[in-house]
This record gives C-alpha cells, structure tokens and sequence, in this order.
C-alpha cells in the first residue's frame, strides 16, 4: 500500500459518513485510490458493490488506472462520471419512464439547435432568446423545477412567461425524440428513485460503499441522488475542497458540502492541509486570499516545500504591454531556466483577455494554445458522422436527422426540411414516421419525394447493417455508403477533414479494442458523454486558458493578467457578498495552480467592449505576502530583474539578418527570410508557412 501522512491515513475509515476537506494539492487522489483498495484488499469487500463518482472523464480513467495498479478487480467496479452512472441506468431502466432503451443523449449543441427551431416556430425575433432559455432550462432542472414551479419561483424575471412556453416545448420534442439532454440523465434518475421504490432498492443494495470525488462542485439534483443511493448502506465517502468551489453559475452548490455534517449529523470530518504542489511563498498569498472568505470550512494549507522565489506583480500601460511583459518573462525563463513552453500557464477570468496574448506568442513565434478551444469531437465532419450512428440507434433522433438528412448534398433543400419538421410537429410524430407516411408526403413534388425515400432508404440499410456487423466494420460502411469521404475529395483544402475522419475511425477501433463485444449505441454515449477538456501532456506549447478551464491543472509557471477591478473580481462582486466570496475561490484556484513561480499582472488602460478605458488594479493585489505594488511598464520593459537575469532581447544585432537568408526557429524549423520590416521579418517555413516573427525576440539563427 502507498504511504499515506497522518492526516490522509486518518480518512481510512471504512463506514459512515465521511468528509474529506482536501486543500488543493494534498493528495485527495492519493486518498480516494488507496481507501478503495483498502476496502478490497484488506476488507474483502466485493468490488462490485464499489460506487466511485467523479467529476470528469479524465478523473475516472485515472482512478481506473491508479486501482489496476494496487488491486486485480478495478474493471468491476462502477468508476465514472455521475452523468455516465445515470445514463447506465437508464438504459435499465428508461422503460419505466416511457423511453426505449436506446434513447438518445443531446449535446448542448443538440439542444441549442432544437431551441432555435422552437423560437422560430414560435416567431420571436429576439437572436439570444434560444441561448438564454437554454440557460434558464439548465437552471431549472439543476435544482429539480418543472417549467411551472420555475415560473412560480422566478417570475420577477425578464420574459420568463416566454421562457416558460419554450421549456414546455422543448421537453414535449425532446419526448418525442426518444432523447434526454444531460441535465435529463440526472433529474431522471431522480424522479425513477423517488418514484419507483423497486428500482431504488436495486441499485441502494448493490452500492454497499460510495465514494464520490470533487463533492464541492455538485448540484441539488445530484446530491439527491447520492443521498437516495447511500439510503440503505449509509456508508458515504465525499471529498472536496469548499475553497474551490468555483461552478456557482452553473448550479453547483457550496451548502452541499458546508453543510454535509449538518445533513449526517454522524459525519466524521477530516482535514488534507499539507500541499506537495507548490512553494510556502505561493501558499502565502492563497491563504491570505481565501481566508477573507466566511462561509468556509476552516483550514490552511502548509508544506515542507522551500519558500520559493517571490511573487511577481507588474502593471503595463495598456494591455499590450501587459502581454509584451508575460510573453517576454516566459521566453527568457525558457531560455535561462531551462523549462519549456508547456511549464506555463496563462490565466485569465474570462476568453475575451487572450487575444493581445495570443497576438504577441505569434510575434515572438512563442507555440501557444487557448486551452478549451475547438474540440475534436466538435469538428462539423465529426458531428455528422454521430448524427448517423445517433439517428441508426435511435430512429427519433429529429435533431440528428435534420443535420444529415440533406449531407453529403443529396438535393434536400431547407425548404423541404422546414416543411418536413412543420409537419412532424403538427402530427406529434417523429421526423422518419412522416417520411415513412405516403399521406403526409403527398405535399412535396414528385421530385422531392424521391430524394426524401432514398434517404430513408439509405437510413434503413444503415439500420439493418448495423445489426450484424461490429462497430468499426459499421462506421466504415457508414462513410462508405454515404459517400462522405469522396464528398470531401471533390472539394479543395480539404486534406484536414480527411484526416480527421481517418482519427475518427483510429477512435472507434481504440473504443472496441478497450470495450469487446461493444455496440454502436455504446460508442455514441461514449463520445457524447465526453465533457473533459485535456490536453496534450506532449506537446510544448504555452497554455492560455480562463481558470474555470485550469481547474484540476498545475505548472511551474502561472500567470494571472487581467487583475483589474470590474474583471476579477467582476463587477458584480461589488455589491453581492456571495458573489465576491465566489470571485475569492476562483482567485484561490487559480494561485494554487502554481508549483514555483506566480506572477499576479494587469493593466492601467484596457481595450474592452469597442474603447480603451483606464482601469483600477484589483483588490487581490492586497493579498501579496509582503504587499509590493505592481512594477509600472518602463521603456525598456526590463525582465526577471528580481533574479538578475537581463533578458531584453535574444538578437541585439538586427543587422546580422537579411533578405533571402536561411534561418532555423526553435519551433518552426528552416525557413528563408522574405521581407524585413523594421524590427520584423517575414519568414516562409517549410510545412508551416508565412510567420511575421520579431527578429529581436523570436528564437532565430542564420544558417545559410
């Protein structure tokens, strides 16, 4: 067994109700594993009996991974997200509840689209009123409201009457397309708990022991669920960190685990403080930060680490120069310190902040990612190729359908499919139901029809197929079939799309590799349920991501710009109390994922909303050990001065650089300079293309 310290060996205890409060970096992983384990191997527990919740994708198969390494029997456990876990039994279970089994899940992208179908049936032209309600509808069924209970209790609320009639809607089509979105896997699960005590008791008995990770981050529906499935065993292990509760907005709440000894007055209460991640200098301003906070449970984090080198603070003229300052310290400690691109992270508080960092990693040729951003599986020819496993298993699927009805172009035009949904609604029956009907298609020319029976002619040879054949053989018979690849051929600068459906298929056989004897469904709700945002652990480039992204995340190097009043904390801070305590754990989170260096940046102008405006320094300046007021930006914009390094530029003879020279960059390799301009070059690489580089910073030598 691992060695645990004092306090982690004391949150062993196999029964009860347990609260494990674990500071950022005190092992919490450590913990979880290991009690699992000792529950198996010491206890003899069945690992069947065995519920452990995470909060991400990523967490369960790094829990998966961790218990394959201490005990013989992790594949029999139940290791998952809370969203998979219901979604696994609902499949179970969806009859009694008037689904089939093959029900299908709805990605927010799904819902936005049925949304936008429903506010233009419903002719209102407000553009945000489809997004807005999807916001309003999440909120509702994160704390368990039907569209007349949330009316009743929001009705001070701008357009909330209209709010309520798209609710109504949307979960009258979602029940006809035999579909659930995800906050539906959760208030499911809970109405088929509280309404069917013989399903209740299936799943209370089988799950003797549960534990679940990052407990400060779930909703009301979700601790209803736990409570209702540690009904008949009462032995629940919950860990989390109050001080990092940071998914107020999206319906997480904080009194779940502040008041987790309140709801089990048994609970034993355990406190993680000791951190391995970071230096006493960085855990210094974390706790001098969240410690301002009241509603929390008391605690302070400490370490056997060194106290580091100090925090740096620094104040640019505008944002520019805040970005000059951040990307320059990075490529000077890449170059002096010996780190990497991937040792640093920016954080900011919202997307919006990246672009002037962005714009300067692309003038330095610094590597750099917007950590979140576009996600395989959003990519459009990835989304088409599920729409036809999606609509395959479940033949209601209006919303898969629509999007592949008429791709690759087979002469459907939006007309038609406009009309084609008008006259599903109209007969409250599913989109395929009308094409099967010869009545109901006697409105469309000869013409049309025949397009629209080749579709549904097509879909039914998918359906058949899939029956006998295993998933990779299907997929590719899908792309086969449809022609999907040669529709890509015929077009140009398509070579990446290609190459995507080539990754897609490598997904797949991974999939069926890990998971003999899998379905196609099972594949499906693979990829749909996948809500993680990982990154590549090998590639060298520098992180640029908003700290609710960077939750879970560390590096060497943390940067947090952006520290100006009305941004973080955000304006609303001001005047709501919760607000700001919320605004406190953020800042928390985004300190603590440092390891050796924190540097705390803003800016005395900055370009928002159309102007430029001056700004006032954030109040979580104060909180610096030892208070330094932020370096004003100075000409020469000197770096790392505190560790004596002079860094101000790479390349101080600017005249050594010519056009028609060959030079080699740090990341792109070979290119020809083609033009000079100024302190600037434009320089072709091969494979890469044209990059404006300045000649001053970027890593560049003259080869040739």
């Amino acid at each position: 067994m691992i060695k645990l310290n004092e306090a982690q060996s004391k949150a062993m205890i196999p029964d009860g109700h347990i609260l494990v409060l674990a500071g950022a970096g005190s092992g919490k992983t450590r913990v979880l594993t290991q009690r699992i384990a000792y529950l198996v191997n010491q206890l003899g527990v069945n690992p069947r009996e065995i519920l452990a919740i995470t909060f991400t994708n990523k967490a369960s198969a790094e829990m998966r991974s961790r218990l394959a390494e201490v005990t013989d029997c992790a594949d029999k456990m139940w290791i998952s997200t809370i969203h998979s876990m219901c979604a696994k039994i609902l499949r179970f279970e969806a009859e009694c509840l008037g689904y089939t089994s093959s029900f299908s899940i709805y990605s927010d992208t799904d819902s936005e689209k049925l949304l936008k179908r429903i506010v233009a049936d419903m002719h209102l032209d407000d553009d945000n009123i489809a997004k807005n309600a999807m916001w309003h509808i999440s909120k509702a069924k994160n704390a368990a409201l039907s569209p007349e209970r949330y009316g009743f209790e929001y009705g001070y609320e701008r357009q909330i009457d209209i709010i309520v009639s798209i609710y109504k809607k949307y979960e009258e089509m979602l029940k006809r397309a035999n579909s659930m979105d995800f906050d539906d896997l959760l208030l499911n699960v809970l109405k088929l708990f509280k309404t069917n005590k013989e399903v209740l008791d299936k799943y209370s008995s089988r799950f003797r022991y549960i534990s679940v990770d990052e407990f400060q981050d779930t909703n009301t529906v979700q601790y209803e669920i736990l409570k209702l499935l540690q009904s008949k065993h009462q032995n629940l292990f919950v860990v989390g960190d109050d001080d990092q509760s940071i998914y107020g907005w999206r319906g997480a709440e904080i009194k779940n685990i502040l008041n987790f000894d309140k709801d089990f007055p048994d609970a034993k209460v355990f406190k993680l403080e000791q951190n391995y991640r970071s230096t006493k200098k960085i855990l210094n301003v974390a706790n001098e930060i969240i410690c301002k906070n009241k509603k929390r449970h008391d605690k302070k984090l400490w370490t056997e680490n060194g106290d580091g080198v100090r925090i740096e603070t620094y104040c640019g003229y505008n944002e520019s120069e805040e970005a000059y300052y951040v990307i320059s310290q990075i490529e000077s400690l890449v170059r002096y310190c010996n780190m990497q691109y991937s040792d640093f992270a920016i954080l900011m508080r919202m997307n919006a902040l990246s672009r002037s960092f962005e714009q300067e990693c692309t003038k330095l040729g610094i590597p750099a990612k917007v950590f979140g951003g576009f996600k395989f599986f959003e990519r459009k020819e990835i989304k088409d190729l599920v729409a036809y496993l999606k609509v395959v298993t479940n033949l209601y699927d209006d919303e898969s359908l629509l999007r592949i009805i008429n791709v690759p172009k087979r002469g459907i035009g939006d007309t038609t499919i406009k009309k084609l949904a008008q006259i599903a609604d109209q007969n409250k029956m599913p989109i395929l139901q009308v094409l099967t009907n010869e009545e109901l298609l006697s409105v469309f020319n000869k013409g049309t029809r025949t397009k629209l029976l080749g579709f549904v002619r097509l879909i039914d040879e998918l359906y058949v197929y899939q029956k006998d054949h295993e998933v990779a053989e299907f997929v590719n018979f899908v792309i086969s079939k449809t022609a999907y690849r040669d529709s890509l051929i015929d077009k140009e600068a398509e070579m990446d799309r290609i190459r995507n459906l080539d990754e897609f298929m490598n997904s797949v056989e991974e999939f069926v590799k890990q998971n003999p004897g899998c379905t196609v469904r099972d594949y499906v709700e693979s990829v749909t349920l996948v809500a993680d945002r990982d990154v590549d652990d090998d590639s060298n480039f520098v992180t640029l991501a908003t700290i609710h992204a960077a939750k879970g995340l560390e590096f060497k190097v943390v940067f947090v710009v952006g520290l100006e009043d009305g941004i973080f904390p955000n304006s609303r801070a001001k005047t709501d109390n919760s607000e700001m305590e919320e605004e406190r754990r953020l800042m928390y989170v985004a300190v603590t994922r440092a390891r050796e260096r924190l540097y705390l940046t803003c800016a005395k102008n900055r370009y928002m909303f159309g102007q430029s405006k001056p700004t006032l320094i954030s109040e979580f300046f104060s909180d610096v050990d030892d208070f330094v007021k932020p370096k004003e930006a100075v000409l020469s914009k000197p770096v790392l001065q505190s560790n004596g390094l002079s860094c101000n530029a790479k390349n101080s003879n600017l005249s050594k650089f010519e056009k028609g020279q060959k030079v080699k960059h740090k990341v792109f390799g070979e290119g020809v300079i083609i033009l000079i301009k100024g302190e600037n070059a434009d320089v072709a690489f091969k494979g890469v293309g044209i990059k404006t580089l300045s000649l001053k910073f970027a890593p560049l030598e003259v080869i040739g």
